[in-house]
């Protein structure tokens, strides 16, 4: 972004900005040396072939660059002064002029599929999109044969440094910092070209089967055990529950009752053929055992002498 508004600003300023850009600030310097006598006499004729067929000579002189494009004008196979022309109508001369076209706008493309091995020793296939768009239309034109295959180039290769240097864990939580590394790699790299390369993105990783299978396999297991984990906690909140409720009932009996017709009625309301026989609890104390493990039942003797 701070090259971005840099540009901007050194494009505004410009001495010749008006109808041209500034290269983003930047002044390519042409060839200091003397064209020629065999130059200045083509560039002689060609003006008075323009002057002859005037005005017919007007629809050869004349091009017309859109509002996102830019012209990089070649004299005789030297740069012309000036920077690169355009947007609007712009002239050139016939036969010693020749002119390329730079488009300015954003444009993206698909890094291949890479395969890589991170740090870990994990193989993985990544993918990934780069934005780019030309800042430097002189640049690109002058510096580099194929801007845009040689960008390509370069993001593949800066993709597999980058990604070589971190683990598995790090590739697929942290794609950001992945996408703004390599942004800030490219960035100064393709610098000396005029390309800005503004956005980076991963766009796809992908795991062998066997990996997956086994990473499956672990999510599943950690979440079974948080399953088990959560069931026991639910049970222990469950029994202090039921604890706390036993001791509210023992301290009324007559609660004791009052849930029992609780439970016949709920029981009743769903229509079944179930009967059920109440069978009071203090009948079966005779027969439980005290803490000694001797039973509270009395004898027939016992039992006698009691009513006596």
């Amino acid at each position: 972004m701070t090259r971005t508004m840099e540009c901007y600003e050194k494009h505004n300023n410009h001495p010749n900005h008006g109808g041209q850009l500034s290269d983003g600030g930047v002044s390519y310097k042409t060839s200091t040396d003397s064209p020629g006598l065999c130059a200045f006499i083509l560039t002689f004729i060609s003006y008075l072939l323009i002057v002859a067929t005037f005005p017919f000579s007007l629809c050869l002189c004349i091009k017309v660059v859109q509002e996102y494009e830019r012209a990089v004008i070649f004299r005789l196979g030297r740069l012309l002064k000036g920077g690169a022309k355009g947007p609007g109508i712009f002239f050139i001369v016939p036969c010693i002029d020749s002119y390329r076209k730079v488009d300015l706008r954003t444009v993206s493309f698909d890094v291949p599929p890479q395969e890589i091995l991170s740090l870990d020793s994990v193989p993985v296939s990544v993918e990934a999109v780069i934005y780019l768009r030309v800042c430097n239309p002189t640049n690109a034109e002058t510096n580099v044969d194929d801007y845009s295959h040689s960008t390509r180039l370069l993001a593949a290769t800066t993709l597999r440094n980058v990604l070589g240097t971190r683990n598995l864990a790090e590739i697929l939580s942290e794609r950001e910092s992945i996408s703004a590394t390599m942004q800030s790699s490219l960035d100064d790299a393709t610098d000396p070209w005029g390309v800005k390369v503004e956005r980076v993105e991963i766009k796809d990783v992908r795991l062998p089967v066997q990996l997956q299978r086994a990473m499956a396999a672990e999510a599943e297991a950690a979440r079974e055990a948080r399953a088990k984990v959560i069931a026991a906690e639910g049970e222990q909140r469950a029994s202090k529950a039921l604890k706390e409720a036993a001791e509210v009932i023992n301290e009324s009996p007559a609660a004791l009752q009052l849930r029992y017709m609780q439970t016949l009625n709920a029981i009743s309301a769903e229509k079944n053929s179930t009967i059920i026989f109440p069978l009071p609890i203090d009948l079966l104390s005779h027969y439980i055992q005290d803490g000694n493990g001797k039973k509270n039942s009395k004898s027939k003797k016992d039992l006698l002498s009691d009513d006596e």
